[in-house]
């Protein structure tokens, strides 16, 4: 049987009836920007990670990029942070003119290493930007730590991990700031482009809030530099009859995952490890093989299949073509750039259902026997 990598289709129809309600009262109310109904998402998440301010922008990218802007991160600036991650988070430091400084992931979490923190602060080191990736918490305390002693800002990049948990808490609340992503194969997704910068400190809430709208804080008064990116009411109102949900979904791709961890014991793949005392939400399934060549062939085997399947990230950001052109100096992170000829992401949804799941399995069986 053939096996989508995300089915957004089977997710809208187990809330369809609250959120075609929802945009039907933003057309009626026709207040596209900046409604109530955006307001109330944005209240009603920032309580969900329990932190004391959400502020609704046009991408999780753009919640980066602004995020580093009110930390007032610019050029002269580092920022500690990783390479294997989506391209977006490194973007927001460089536009805003600082200069990332890689540290290597943990080999069993993809994760940042805590370990190689210090050795990579320098006198121009501004923050850390550490990832929570494919929905496992990075190890934030040990972070935090290191940022206290030094100084140093942090801000997390949380955009592949809504509603995980370190330590009995969700993340997005540890950092000075945190940043959300709901393009729509999140576990959290609207239907387009949004995204969310959330803090307790409510002076950099209200920067990011001044920066997301033209550096305006009354109408025609503007005392920033700012941008326009602006979190549309209806995402908001998506958001917003999704979320009640998250936690029960989240459950859903954790229940999967084990399915998938007890089904797949006996192959050859290295399955996901998840950390003590942290939940992992498993916004993606990324297994492991033994080397490039072997991961190519598997996944145009489940593609013959019908399964389909994802590489994040082929090539680490580092050793993309654009970042080479930066000059950055040589960069050596063995762990990431051998787990990305490694990796492969298999279906994950939280309604996937076993029958699907079984048949991710019989293809990664036949491959290997």
């Amino acid at each position: 049987m053939e096996v989508p990598f995300v089915d957004l289709g089977a997710n809208y129809m187990r809330v369809r009836e609250t959120i075609d309600d929802n945009i039907a009262a933003v057309i009626d109310d026709t207040q596209f920007i900046g409604g109530e109904p955006l307001k109330t998402f944005e209240r009603n998440f920032a309580n969900f990670i329990d932190v004391n301010e959400g502020i609704g922008v046009a991408s999780g990218t753009d919640a980066i990029y602004l995020g580093l802007k009110a930390l007032g991160v610019g050029p002269g600036d580092e920022v500690i942070t990783v390479s294997h991650t989506f391209i977006s988070t490194v973007d927001g430091i460089l536009n805003n003119g600082a200069r990332p400084r890689f540290v290597d992931v943990d080999p069993e979490t993809y994760t940042m290493n805590p370990d190689l923190i210090e050795a990579a602060i320098t006198p121009d080191t501004a923050a850390i930007l550490p990832v929570h990736l494919y929905g496992h918490p990075v190890d934030i305390d040990p972070i935090l730590d290191i940022a206290s002693d030094h100084n140093l800002s942090v801000l997390e990049d949380t955009c592949q991990a809504h509603g995980a948990r370190y330590g009995g808490d969700r993340v997005g609340g540890f950092g000075d700031l945190s940043c959300f992503s709901f393009y729509p194969s999140k576990n959290l997704g609207a239907f387009g482009d949004a995204g969310l910068v959330a803090t307790d400190d409510p002076d950099l809430a209200e920067r990011v809030r001044t920066l997301r709208e033209y550096g305006q804080v009354a109408k025609h008064e503007h005392r920033l530099i700012g941008y326009n990116s602006r979190m549309d009411t209806i995402q908001g109102a998506i958001l917003d009859a999704k979320l009640p949900e998250l936690d029960v979904w989240n459950d859903e791709r954790r229940a999967a995952a084990r399915r998938y961890n007890k089904a797949l014991s006996d192959e050859p793949v290295v399955t996901p490890s998840e950390s003590d005392d942290v939940d992992h939400v498993f916004h993606l399934y990324v297994v492991r093989t033994s080397d490039v060549n072997e991961r190519n062939a598997l996944q145009s085997h489940m593609s013959d299949w019908g399964i389909s399947t994802g590489i994040h990230y082929p090539v680490p950001v580092h050793k993309q073509p654009s970042y080479q052109a930066l000059n950055l100096g040589s960069i050596t992170l063995p762990v990431t750039e051998e787990i990305t000829n490694c990796i492969l992401s298999l279906p994950m949804f939280p309604e996937i259902s076993d029958e699907q799941i079984n048949a991710v399995v019989r293809a990664v069986h036949s491959f290997y026997h």
